[in-house]
């Protein structure tokens, strides 16, 4: 008889622990069998998989019937969280207080295989998944909608380009679920976005296809200004899609349908002003958190120089300015994080922007030391070995690391430490509820420190 299997094939297997990618580990035939990746299960449950991707060194599938549930489980709120549904949100089947300590054990496996960072470390560093005010549906205030090629707008499957049409994203931030975006057809249109600011601004975007968008109610006219000025468009914040496309913005650049061309976001005690297809947290909570987390760790004090790196519209530029009243430098590449920044940060004396790559600003010193405070928040890929090293070279005091991938983290937490730099403070934070994603600030000092 062969052991050979396919695409569709369903095997029993006993799920084993939670990793990094929404999934759990489990194994086909034994301890020592093959591994699968499981999707929609839980640590403990046994389930049947439908096996929907096969690899030379693992396997992919989706829990399709549980044979015996975990106490953790429980009904996903949403319709369309089932295995072939939205590929959006990974944990809805997870009561919430479980889903953190998922994202916690995910923290502490990474940090110890990729982090290089010992049991008894990581049991210092007290390291606990903590959640943001309010539930876990409701917080998104960003989100993205796929248009498929009947027009309907919905999200994607995981690790798939299929569109799910949707009635609703119940994560989504209630202003956007009183919207009509997911009601009518986008026959011209590739994605549609919609923005809802912790300031009162709602406003929709869609991104052609090919052509033009036809001429629509309170759209940009052709040949009008756009959002972010010069066509430019930055990568918007992670969306709930499948997590093979989260970076992706298809389509060209957006055409404003409804609401205003700036929003109104208030963080860090000050109101900024960003285009909606701009960077910004999407959990209304997240700005501050962050922020205080950063400020709590670094403990800025006056006349010390500083680099925010990544640094989007400056928000965390401005909280170290405004404390240490010294020069402070942003370094951001995309042109409407640019243009944001330099709006916003323009009533502080002493703050540059500087519009580059930050592996380019600080190899053509563009960005120079001495320095005394860095904060780091780089996209998903994290900051990688050229730049850490480049920082490190510099000599700060403390550096704050924001990661939303704890495994790009956990890698670069390792080039610190082989460049004279030890984590000294770790906290995570539920910012994604319902989802695999998790943000992390780290606090890095030299060893010797």
């Amino acid at each position: 008889m062969s052991d050979e299997l396919f695409e569709g094939d369903r095997v029993e297997v006993t799920v084993g622990a939670p990793a990094h990618g929404g999934h759990c580990v489990a194994r086909i035939g034994g301890p020592h069998g093959r591994v699968v990746f499981v999707r929609h299960a839980l640590p403990g449950e046994r389930v049947t998989v439908e096996l929907t991707e096969l690899h030379k060194g693992y396997l992919r599938g989706d829990a399709v019937e549980i044979l015996e549930a975990a106490a953790e489980r429980v009904t996903p709120p949403c319709a369309f969280a089932h295995p072939g549904g939205c590929g959006g949100c990974d944990l809805q089947h997870v009561a919430p207080a479980a889903q953190l300590e998922w994202k916690t054990a995910v923290v502490k496996e990474l940090l110890g295989r990729m982090g290089g960072l010992s049991g008894e470390r990581i049991a210092e560093l007290d390291v606990r998944v903590r959640p943001l005010p309010g539930g876990p549906l409701g917080w998104r205030s960003r989100v993205r909608y796929a248009v498929d090629a009947a027009g309907r707008p919905g999200l994607l499957q995981h690790r798939s380009h299929q569109v799910v049409p949707v009635d609703r994203c119940l994560i989504a931030h209630p202003g956007l679920q009183k919207l009509d975006v997911t009601g009518r057809l986008w026959p011209e249109a590739a994605a549609v976005e919609v923005v809802a600011s912790t300031g009162g601004d709602v406003s929709v975007l869609a991104r052609p296809a090919t052509a033009p968008l036809l001429e629509a109610a309170g759209a940009v006219q052709p040949g009008a200004r756009t959002p972010g000025g010069n066509g430019t468009v930055a990568a918007p914040a992670p969306v709930p899609v499948g997590d093979s496309l989260l970076d992706e913005h298809p389509g060209g650049t957006p055409v404003l349908i409804e609401g205003p061309a700036e929003v109104r976001e208030l963080a860090a005690g000050r109101e900024w002003r960003v285009p909606p297809e701009g960077f910004w947290q999407v959990h209304p909570a997240a700005a501050d958190t962050l922020v205080g987390a950063v400020l709590e760790m670094l403990q800025p004090a006056e006349g010390e120089i500083s680099w925010d790196l990544y640094g989007g519209a400056g928000l965390f530029a401005a909280a170290l300015a405004e404390r240490t009243r010294a020069r402070t430098t942003v370094v951001e590449s995309a042109a409407v994080g640019v243009a944001a920044a330099r709006t916003n940060l323009a009533d502080l004396t002493g703050v540059e922007v500087v519009s580059a790559k930050v592996d380019v600003a600080l190899a053509r010193r563009r960005v120079t030391g001495p320095v005394d405070l860095v904060v780091l928040d780089p996209p998903r890929t994290g900051a990688g070995a050229k730049v850490v090293k480049a920082i490190t070279a510099a000599g700060p005091r403390a550096v704050a690391y924001v990661a939303c991938d704890p495994a790009a983290l956990s890698r670069d937490v390792q080039t610190f430490a082989a460049a004279g730099y030890r984590l000294a403070e770790l906290r995570a934070y539920d910012c994604f509820p319902m989802t695999q994603h998790i943000e992390c600030v780290a606090l890095l000092v030299p060893a010797a420190a």
